[in-house]
């Protein structure tokens, strides 16, 4: 089977509803909304939207198209990955399992994973750093 490659298209989402720089509000359908009206995503590109990027975690609303497949990326970090919207399978060395529109699904660090959308699929990457586990004094 052969993979297909993509391109991503990674904005940076600086509009936010909260005058209050420590409460962060998204309109999520909204967003999503936006981001398939891009031509990029027109264009069959996978397309993402950074919510919130700190140097100890990221949050990142990423659009795929069916079949689109995601190695992983993941080092030291732990991950939650919350489906949107649609389906998709993911895998670990261990087991494989399907997420659907409504769950979430958490991997703890160091654990390489992949992921193939089933359908047209949106979902909320939050990435948390090795940085935030508690340290033993």
């Amino acid at each position: 089977m052969e993979k297909e490659s993509f391109k991503a298209n990674y904005l940076v989402h600086k509009d936010n509803k909260s005058h209050n720089p420590s409460l962060l509000i998204f309109d999520l359908p909204t967003l999503v909304e936006k981001m398939k009206l891009k031509q990029s995503w027109a264009k069959g590109e996978l397309n993402s939207l950074i919510l919130l990027k700190t140097p100890d975690k990221q949050i990142v609303l990423t659009a795929l198209h069916t079949g689109t497949e995601i190695q992983s990326f993941q080092s030291n970090d732990s991950i939650t990955v919350q489906i949107i919207e649609g389906k998709l399978m993911f895998h670990t060395r261990k087991e494989s399992v399907n997420l659907d529109k409504g769950q979430i699904l958490t991997l703890h660090e160091n654990i390489k994973y992949s992921l193939t959308s089933k359908e047209e699929t949106v979902l909320l990457l939050t990435i948390a750093s090795g940085a935030l586990q508690l340290s033993k004094n």
